[in-house]
């Protein structure tokens, strides 16, 4: 009989982001099992980034670290809506710096920021 393993979640952050730190900090503190993965080194691919969306039920636009740097210097607010739904998956996944966080992966379970509510309620 095979033996079942867990699935270790997978918290994608940047460890200069004060809200990753405190998302971190709550994880400790409920003991939830994860792994870093960190954003900037590791970009999410297209392929994930599309499932994930699929997953969380999420719009898309959830998915955009809109108060970020690069997506104002992108003017990405203005070029988004005429964007179709692969050049955005293809836009996020040039730079994690675009890629709202921290992100938590944990099965079919995909949380987007931190709000410490939903993530109670999910984790």
């Amino acid at each position: 009989m095979a033996k079942k393993t867990k699935k270790t979640n997978t918290f994608i952050c940047y460890e200069r982001c004060s809200t990753c730190k405190k998302a971190m900090k709550w994880l400790d503190e409920h003991k939830v099992d994860y792994v870093v993965r960190p954003i900037k080194e590791e970009n999410p691919t297209g392929d994930e980034l599309r499932e994930w969306i699929s997953k969380s039920g999420l719009p898309i636009k959830r998915f955009f670290n809109t108060s970020g740097q690069l997506y104002r210097s992108m003017e990405l607010k203005d070029k988004i809506p005429g964007m179709t739904e692969d050049e955005i998956i293809a836009l996020l996944a040039t730079d994690g710096m675009l890629v709202k966080r921290p992100l938590m992966i944990a099965g079919y379970k995909i949380l987007v920021g931190f709000k410490e509510a939903e993530w109670e309620s999910l984790l």
